[in-house]
């Protein structure tokens, strides 16, 4: 129906549509319209009308899918999911729980030998609206339920311990989710980092997971995140080094395609060469080795065994920039491990901007 009126479909995402100064974004029976001009969304509105579609307008980005979006008189836009918090504090019953200052105190392992959970809540349950809050508007807790929603199915008591100590941060920061503050520039910038065998020690020795390594990365646009992720590797990663590169090479797929849909983007909508002289796409690598490796693409006796399916992006090195990074500033570093108090608030304002 969109393309009988005109819309083209995108070619990296088939739910992304655009015509001059409009795109629709589709979410199953949920569109989001955006235009230059507003009578123009009336206008396609009343067409999809009398094409026999049956439609409810409901205004603007104000709330999406539990998703609050409150727009500050300076211009920042402040996201956040207060209601879906509410509801995890009152389906685990701690209401009156005390507030914690940290989502994770450390590595979670399987726990083989230990006791049987004891809550009341649905264990699954509970993970599922936690995964739904940390992958919309809460990075701070991406590594604490990545490491929570690996034992959904025989959940131990260590395990719902902590959820507990998840929802205890949750009390404390019920009304936060993101600081939205954007820069004017159509910059992507990418944060990847790594976690050596952070299993190791909090699995059983023969249990192959206790080798697994972790990749954290976030992609920023414009200042602000837009897509993160905290995930176990599923390859054995025999070094430091080889952690960090795979976590690069695993982020840039992240990374290279959303820079080709922007510039995509910025043709559909006719965006002004002002705006889209700014498309850019960086890479921020705190590790040394991976730098190297990634920039220079020189293979040694360290690095020969490496499989060819992380040298991939090396066919495409002229769409982004390698920067390096100290580890101090590195915003995906909370995604990979649960940090001490200081150093995770300071991540999560880099980040979320607060």
């Amino acid at each position: 129906m969109f393309l009988k009126l005109g819309f083209v479909q995108s070619k990296f995402d088939p739910c992304l549509l655009y015509k001059p100064g409009m795109l629709i974004v589709m979410y199953v029976d949920d569109c989001g319209i955006g235009a230059a001009d507003p009578k123009d969304i009336d206008r396609l509105v009343a067409s999809l009308r009398n094409m026999g579609f049956e439609l409810t307008q409901e205004g603007d980005f104000s709330e999406f899918l539990g998703i609050k979006m409150t727009k500050q008189p300076d211009g920042t836009i402040e996201m956040n999911q207060t209601g879906l918090i509410n509801k995890i504090i009152k389906a685990t019953d701690m209401e009156d729980c005390n507030p914690n200052y940290l989502p994770a105190t450390g590595p979670l392992g399987s726990d083989p030998d230990g006791s049987p959970m004891e809550e009341k809540w649905s264990y699954r349950s509970i993970v599922g609206m936690l995964l739904y809050l940390s992958t919309n508007t809460r990075p701070d807790i991406a590594f604490a339920v990545s490491q929570i929603a690996r034992f959904s199915a025989q959940p131990k008591q260590s395990h719902a311990t902590a959820v507990k100590t998840l929802v205890r941060y949750l009390k404390r920061t019920s009304n936060k989710g993101m600081i939205l503050k954007p820069t004017g520039t159509l910059d992507l910038e990418l944060y990847v980092d790594a976690d050596f065998c952070g299993l190791f020690k909090h699995e059983p020795d023969a249990d192959p997971n206790s080798a697994r390594s972790r990749t954290g990365f976030i992609v920023m646009l414009s200042g602000f995140p837009l897509i993160w992720k905290s995930q176990l590797q599923a390859s054995m990663a025999c070094s430091t080094l080889e952690a960090e590169y795979t976590a690069l090479s695993y982020a840039l797929k992240a990374l290279i395609p959303l820079k080709r849909m922007l510039l995509e983007s910025a043709e559909h909508l006719s965006l002004p060469s002002e705006i889209t002289s700014t498309i850019r796409a960086r890479v921020f690598e705190d590790n040394q080795g991976a730098y190297l490796l990634a920039t220079n693409h020189r293979i040694t006796n360290r690095t020969r065994y490496f499989l060819n399916k992380w040298h991939w992006f090396w066919d495409h090195s002229g769409e982004f920039q390698m920067e390096k990074i100290d580890s101090k500033n590195q915003r995906a570093d909370y995604c990979t491990k649960a940090l001490t108090r200081e150093p995770f608030e300071h991540n999560r304002f880099l980040v979320q901007g607060w």
